[in-house]
């Protein structure tokens, strides 16, 4: 019986769709006032309910399948902006570097302009692996024996003295900081001052300066130069000359102990050195 109804109700809705076309079809060619025109309102008024609950029964499906388009498109959307996001990351990164890199090129040249550097060969480096202990200042860069640098080669910054290559192999150096303890340099303060020896002050990352020759005291603020010559044993330099080192951090007169105390901080940033440049090829 109630598969009956069913097919009844389907059979009674399938000619009411028919006939509510048939009546658009002919409403398109006669004018609004004749006489189907009323057959068609009366028609329409009950086909309209059906309609409306229709439209209402498939509203969640429509507005479903909206969702899903708009989601897409947004994911789509968010994907093109990241991606434009990482590119221009990429290229601000690049940019960076690349403004780094000339800054650095333009303040070693200056150095290379007021240093002793006629006859030495400059070897750009990255630094590959540091090592900064109280007894090991150390560092590995990605330049070796195939790119020319050797064994007691300079290495600088362009802030001024960073260290010294103390091993070499085909692609890679190791160089001792000149806070290492290994590590002295010959050095004299700008403007004709004294000539000293230069030691790392064991656990800090400042120099010590004692005076070899001349007698003017040493101040506060005076800056130290590599001195570059080699008169004697005592003050052979290995280092090419006028290679700034750094600034008198504190002073204290010979009155006030044994001999006079001087304290350098370095010009260069050991702890924070990403590129540095081998000075090689010079007299040994």
């Amino acid at each position: 019986m109630y598969r009956k109804q069913v097919r009844r109700r389907r059979a009674v809705l399938v000619l009411l769709v028919v006939a509510c076309l048939m009546l658009i079809s002919i409403s398109i060619s006669q004018a609004e006032s004749g006489p189907l025109h009323s057959v068609q309102r009366s028609i329409s008024s009950v086909l309209n309910p059906i309609a409306d609950g229709a439209d209402r029964a498939l509203k969640p499906a429509r507005d479903l399948v909206n969702w899903f388009d708009e989601t897409f498109d947004a994911r789509g959307e968010n994907e093109e902006l990241q991606s434009e996001v990482a590119q221009l990351q990429e290229e601000n990164l690049a940019l960076r570097d690349a403004a780094e890199e000339a800054g650095y090129d333009a303040e070693l040249e200056k150095l290379a302009e007021s240093s002793g550097l006629d006859g030495y060969e400059q070897v750009g480096a990255s630094v590959r692996m540091r090592s900064f202990t109280t007894w090991n200042a150390t560092m590995t860069i990605d330049a070796g024996s195939s790119d020319g640098v050797e064994r007691d080669d300079a290495v600088v910054t362009d802030d001024g003295l960073a260290g010294i290559v103390t091993d070499v192999t085909g692609g890679s150096a190791v160089v001792d900081l000149i806070t290492n303890p290994d590590i002295a340099v010959t050095a004299r303060v700008v403007g004709e001052g004294p000539v000293g020896l230069i030691v790392p002050i064991v656990g800090s990352n400042r120099l010590d300066f004692t005076l070899i020759q001349g007698d003017k005291e040493v101040k506060d603020g005076d800056e130290l130069v590599t001195a570059g010559f080699s008169s004697d044993e005592t003050l052979a330099s290995i280092y090419p000359a006028e290679i700034p080192i750094g600034a008198v951090k504190e002073a204290i007169p010979a009155e006030q102990a044994q001999r006079q105390q001087v304290t350098v901080e370095p010009f260069a940033d050991l702890a924070d050195l990403d590129q540095v440049t081998v000075l090689t090829g010079g007299e040994q």
